[in-house]
């Protein structure tokens, strides 16, 4: 059991798995969070690891892996974002009211509470039911029903104030 215990020895491991990542990521925060990320995936694994085999080089090569995962998943991220402003680039603008107007709306929207705004997006924007909505949550049917209610109540306030954007407001010379 105790040699067992000594063939895994991953704490003997962290100094050569730290400075590995460190060469890797040239950042010390950023080599803690992959090195911390390789551990666990090491855990997760550990019934893969042979006995007999160099415990050094297999961890050295899931903290080389995990950066390659992270490498690949910034990428993959860049590629979506450049493919969405490049989507953006192509749409046609609107009229200019039009356009003014949806940004008016949108800042509203953007200024509800963030219970409010997250539970009327689902409803609204992505068109679950309210009880799919609550699950997704994490929340009672009548607490998401109340949070879309007040989110509407807010936004039906907006539209009554006369379309103005909250950030602007009316400066007079005279005294009122």
């Amino acid at each position: 059991m105790d040699a067992e215990k000594r063939s895994f020895d991953v704490i003997g491991q962290l100094g050569a798995l730290r400075r590995y990542a460190r060469s890797l990521v040239r950042d010390s925060v950023e080599a803690e969070d992959l090195v911390h990320d390789a551990l666990v995936k090491a855990y997760e694994r550990r019934v893969t690891f042979r006995k007999g085999a160099n415990l050094r080089t297999w961890l050295l090569s899931i903290v080389h892996n995990t950066h390659v995962d992270r490498i690949r998943s910034t990428l993959a991220r860049k590629r979506r974002d450049d493919a969405a402003a490049l989507e953006a680039e192509v749409s046609y603008p609107g009229d200019q009211e039009h356009a003014v107007r949806l940004r008016q709306v949108r800042e509203a929207f953007m200024a509800l509470p963030e219970d409010q705004r997250e539970a009327l997006h689902l409803i609204a924007v992505e068109d679950l039911s309210y009880q799919e909505a609550a699950d997704t949550l994490g929340v009672p049917v009548g607490t998401l029903m109340s949070r879309v209610s007040r989110a509407r109540a807010s936004l039906r306030a907006f539209e009554a104030e006369g379309k103005q954007p909250n950030h602007l407001r009316l400066v007079r010379g005279d005294d009122d």
